[in-house]
């Protein structure tokens, strides 16, 4: 009897050891892999960087800037407006003024979709950058490896690189066959005819700002990718980011819930056409002010897991001086100095401070995006009409950020007084002008 007890014993501990065996064998078998792991810690970064975080709040006084943007829509110039501000890595600002449609009622809201226009080249770089950074090619590879369409005067397409494309050095005129786009030419055909003009120079050596040879970058995306453009990017970029109502198309634009209609100067609506979004590295990008917010945050370094160090770099290190950028900018020539060019971004001192931004305007659209990396501050807008008056909304934020006296960089309180001219380059990527 002692002994069938013992063994009933032994059996029983055989038993209950083979089961908390299992029960460890199944807790580990259901142990999250690392890439799980970094994708659950990456939704808590963008959970976190996505809320509004007024304490974060420090150098910029709201409620003048509010008032001031208030203002700002009103002009009888203007529809609609969002903008968005961050402070410290924070987002501390997100407000919508004026209509999606003038006369409609429907106002502008933080998840009103714009259009980024010539803001959308960043993004393009960044996406080409990060395919090189996981070894899919270099970029100072020959561009004519990646993009067979991209035909140059000389044939250097074989020289040019892909930063070369992304840095707009590629010896063209400036804005070369944009008005053969807007008459409805496709860019692929365009872009094998570009080898019928006159080189200004050898690729790398001068720099000259580009629509339809710059597009070649998203040629280069999906040759390396093997998906379409828009694909890779919601891919890699948007999802990644949480940049949920980003896109890259008109129709998904026009689909969105809340979706800002174009309009001209004089508020007479215009009809969204498909033309820079037959460019979609060079203007192609539609988001609201939310999502544009959180671009700016990995930019500026808010999100390693999805935008390296290495690669914020690589885009953002200035490569070409533009001097002509003084002319351009002269109205802000007070504070802004040393303009260059990197890959999509441009940079410029202001007030002694390293900023990196860009502009875009398409027919109806206007875009914005200035910040200062080391601060982790900045500013994004979008409205939907051709004024480029709220563009100096950016420097009005940044004066506030480094506590510089106040400057109507807006030219608000200047009555209503046709403001300075357009931005050459603005005005010419998309603007009928």
């Amino acid at each position: 009897m002692k002994q069938d007890i013992k063994l009933g014993l032994g059996l029983s501990a055989f038993i209950a050891a083979a089961l908390a065996w299992s029960y460890t064998y199944e807790d580990q078998a259901h142990q999250p892999s690392p890439q799980e792991r970094a994708a659950a810690a990456q939704a808590k970064v963008r959970a976190r960087l996505t809320q509004l975080a007024p304490a974060k709040r420090r150098d910029i006084d709201y409620a003048a800037l509010d008032a001031r943007f208030k203002r700002m829509v009103a002009r009888p110039n203007m529809v609609g407006m969002a903008v968005g501000i961050v402070e410290q890595g924070r987002i501390t600002f997100l407000s919508g003024y004026g209509e999606t449609l003038a006369g409609s009622g429907e106002a502008v809201t933080p998840e009103t979709v714009f259009r980024w226009a010539s803001v959308s080249k960043g993004v393009a770089a960044t996406m080409v950058a990060k395919l090189a950074e996981q070894g899919k090619f270099s970029l100072d590879q020959p561009v004519a490896s990646l993009a067979p369409s991209l035909q140059l005067p000389n044939g250097v397409q074989t020289k040019a690189s892909v930063a070369d494309v992304l840095s707009h050095r590629l010896g063209l005129y400036r804005n070369a066959f944009d008005n053969k786009l807007e008459e409805g030419q496709s860019a692929g055909m365009l872009r094998r005819q570009l080898f019928t003009l006159s080189g200004l120079c050898a690729p790398g050596t001068c720099w000259s700002y580009q629509n339809v040879a710059y597009d070649a970058a998203s040629e280069v995306v999906e040759k390396a990718s093997g998906r379409r453009y828009e694909e890779e990017l919601k891919r890699q970029l948007f999802d990644p980011i949480g940049m949920t109502s980003a896109s890259a198309t008109r129709a998904a634009l026009q689909s969105a819930p809340s979706w800002a209609h174009g309009h001209s100067a004089g508020r007479r609506p215009i009809e969204v056409n498909d033309v820079y979004y037959g460019v979609p590295a060079a203007g192609g990008v539609n988001s609201n002010i939310k999502d544009m917010s959180l671009w700016m945050l990995a930019q500026m370094g808010e999100m390693p897991a999805v935008l390296s160090p290495t690669l914020l770099e690589t885009i953002h290190a200035p490569r070409v001086a533009t001097p002509g950028e003084r002319q351009r900018m002269r109205k802000f020539l007070e504070r802004l100095a040393e303009p260059y060019y990197g890959l999509g971004w441009r940079s410029y001192t202001y007030g002694g401070n390293r900023v990196l931004g860009h502009r875009g305007g398409v027919d109806g659209y206007r875009s914005l995006i200035l910040f200062d990396p080391q601060r982790k501050s900045g500013v994004v807008a979008l409205w939907n009409s051709n004024t480029f008056q709220p563009g100096g909304l950016e420097f009005e934020v940044m004066d506030m950020l480094y506590r510089l006296p106040f400057r109507d960089w807006m030219e608000i309180d200047k009555g209503l007084a046709a403001p300075a001219p357009a931005p050459v380059e603005e005005a010419s990527s998309g603007d009928p002008r």
